[in-house]
């Protein structure tokens, strides 16, 4: 019989971590689910093939002994056999050693595992982000099944205790140098059997559902900020606790405004008589208020002007970023016959001294080649 290797079963590198490995698993659990290819035998082979993969990579001691011995350390007689068994696994080692250290006691495993946490990335503005807002979000879950109440037995009925591991959910097995502890293959590691499964989940506790909720965004959130919504994950297994919601926030590129932390920044051009004589200028923030900046006499372009506390909001917290605006001077291009005149006047008048940096560079200039 043909062993496919558990990495190459899962589609995962053997160097994958815990969330990969997860990953995948439920992404071809989903896709081969008898529930989803009914009469498809190939397909049920190939769930069972990857649970029984996933079954052991999650488990740190099982995979630290399948990548040591592959296959043969779940065989009777396998790689190790005949060494003497001081132990019953690395978990009793582990327990052995450490368990009264960490507060001892084998805890009680098996049962209903709780729900899944899922994922959600929402898109605002950064007006948005500026001043928070209300997000309807619809989701696709699996939800507790409201006929049986997310048991997995049908109305009137219940489920009993598994009588292949005693309501455990797992059970061992001597196999070469180990012993190995595997979901019991009686009730999938639920440690309960539904003998009369309810009609509208077939006995899984769960259904799909669409599901629409309101996400309150605060105001100052920033690209990446999450949002963790208790409960709102998939519903556990026959009655277990429901996972999380994480919503994942991207904020838009603005047409003006850059975020920089709670600062914002933008490039402001100014007309060179502004510049050169100094003035005012308005500049609408997000907020909605017209913010007044005084031009110094002489600004040059590149030059930043800060203005305190009107920035982004602090997420969370009180008071808000600064607003920085970088000075851009801009040359006129088209100019009436009376400005061209105007101007051509002010250069008969120029000494030099009006814009000491281009004289100086010049004068450099001439100074390398001896003029």
């Amino acid at each position: 019989m043909t062993e496919i290797d558990f990495y190459e079963l899962l589609e995962v590198e053997r160097t994958a971590d815990d969330k990969v490995i997860k990953s995948s698993y439920r992404r071809l659990a989903m896709q081969f689910h008898p529930d989803k290819n009914p009469g498809n035998h190939e397909a049920e082979a190939k769930f069972k093939a990857i649970s029984e993969a996933y079954d052991c990579l999650k488990d740190p001691q099982k995979r630290a002994a399948y990548d040591r011995f592959g296959h043969a350390a779940f065989r009777q007689g396998g790689a190790g056999a005949g060494q003497q068994q001081g132990f019953e696994g690395f978990s009793d080692i582990f327990e052995s050693v450490f368990g009264d250290f960490m507060g001892g006691g084998r805890q009680q495993r098996g049962g209903p595992r709780r729900g899944a946490d899922l994922r959600y990335d929402v898109t605002i503005s950064l007006e948005d982000a500026f001043h928070g807002k209300t997000e309807t979000v619809v989701i696709d879950v699996a939800a507790n099944c409201e006929l049986c109440e997310g048991t997995g037995a049908k109305p009137g009925t219940s489920a009993r205790t598994c009588q292949t591991c005693a309501g455990h959910g797992k059970v061992r097995a001597q196999q070469g140098f180990f012993v190995i502890e595997r979901a019991c293959p009686t009730c999938h590691g639920a440690g309960q059997v539904i003998a009369d499964p309810c009609p509208g989940c077939r006995g899984e506790g769960r259904v799909d559902k669409e599901k629409t909720l309101e996400v309150k965004i605060p105001a100052g959130v920033d690209e990446g900020t999450r949002i963790r919504i208790t409960g709102e994950g998939e519903a556990g297994g026959r009655g277990a606790p429901a996972g999380d919601l994480y919503i994942f926030l991207h904020v838009k590129r603005h047409a003006i405004f850059e975020r920089d932390g709670t600062n914002l920044a933008a490039r402001c051009p100014i007309s060179f008589t502004t510049a050169a004589l100094g003035g005012e200028i308005e500049v609408p923030n997000l907020d909605g208020e017209v913010i007044t900046v005084k031009i110094p006499i002489g600004i040059q372009s590149g030059k930043q002007l800060r203005h305190r506390g009107s920035g982004m909001p602090v997420l969370n917290g009180r008071g808000r970023g600064d607003l920085v605006l970088e000075i851009a001077v801009e040359t006129p291009t088209k100019l009436s016959a009376r400005q061209k005149e105007l101007l051509q006047q002010f250069r008969e008048t120029e000494t030099g001294e009006e814009c000491p940096a281009s004289t100086g560079f010049f004068d450099k200039l001439k100074g390398m080649f001896g003029e």
